[in-house]
């Protein structure tokens, strides 16, 4: 199988980039959905410590991949504790 995508990139070399930026978005991809798995305060992977993990968060914890002028070590709480 991989002596034929090789012979193919070998007689077609415009087919270099296509590999290369859809290899490259797959991996983009499978870290982002890892980092939702084990990142996010919504996913609970330990039912019987920490079920609910997401009260456990305190105000400053930043837990988006982006924000947009956020200085979460500023954030006050608004929430009661349970």
């Amino acid at each position: 199988m991989l002596a034929i995508v090789r012979k193919q990139l070998r007689s077609h070399p415009a087919l270099i980039p296509l590999f290369f930026f859809i290899g490259g978005g797959a991996t983009m991809s499978m870290l982002y959905l890892a980092r939702l798995a084990l990142r996010n305060p919504d996913v609970c992977w330990d039912r019987k410590n920490n079920s609910e993990p997401w009260n456990k968060m305190s105000p400053t914890d930043q837990y988006k991949f982006f924000t947009v002028n956020m200085d979460y070590s500023k954030l006050k709480k608004d929430r009661p504790d349970f």
